[in-house]
């Protein structure tokens, strides 16, 4: 038989402590490195997110670095005083701000639902109608309640009258009772 599998088991929230603790030093490598370690804040969220979107968010961190790099890379200056020194220090910082803005925005927005005492969205589930659970929407909120359809019912089949049914039967019944006492020879006076 093939189905859908087990369902893998709810992650487990790390306590309040730690994440703060954990976001305090993501953007303390960002900004003390002035930039060039902040693709390790995307990569964090990527990997505990695990979405596309995040993961495609950490490759542009390390592209606009990259470039950040080609452009001090041009600049032959202790100070990096030139226009492209300039401007590769202006999109070193700028990334560091947008990557630590990034970051501290999916942490959040992660691990909101259990600060809430609620489930993750990515536990909750849904049964659907034909028993395997589902992941719920996208769209639900911890409080609401998911809308399943109504399971369809066929009509009762007509039904006779039941006493009458009944009281038919209760009669053959006596009447092969009356029959069978007969034939092993216990009549009504044989006893």
């Amino acid at each position: 038989m093939q189905g859908h599998g087990y369902a893998p088991p709810p992650s487990r929230r790390p306590s309040t402590g730690v994440l703060v603790l954990l976001r305090v030093i993501f953007v303390a490598v960002a900004v003390l490195s002035i930039g060039f370690l902040a693709w390790v804040a995307p990569l964090r969220t990527a990997i505990v997110t695990r979405k596309r979107g995040d993961w495609w968010i950490f490759a542009g961190s390390l592209a606009v670095l990259a470039f950040s790099f080609s452009l001090l890379a041009t600049d032959h200056t202790d100070d990096f005083s030139t226009p492209q020194g300039n401007a590769g220090m202006i999109v070193l910082l700028l990334n560091m701000a947008a990557c630590v803005a990034y970051y501290l925005y999916a942490d959040i927005r992660h691990f909101r639902p259990y600060a809430a005492g609620y489930a993750h969205p990515s536990a909750t589930t849904v049964h659907s109608p034909y028993g395997y659970p589902q992941p719920a929407p996208p769209y639900m909120t911890p409080g609401t309640v998911p809308r399943t359809p109504a399971p369809v019912t066929p009509p009762p089949p007509p039904q006779r009258p039941a006493p009458a049914r009944i009281d038919q039967v209760r009669a053959e019944l006596d009447e092969l009772s009356d029959y069978l006492r007969r034939q092993d020879g216990h009549g009504e006076g044989g006893r």
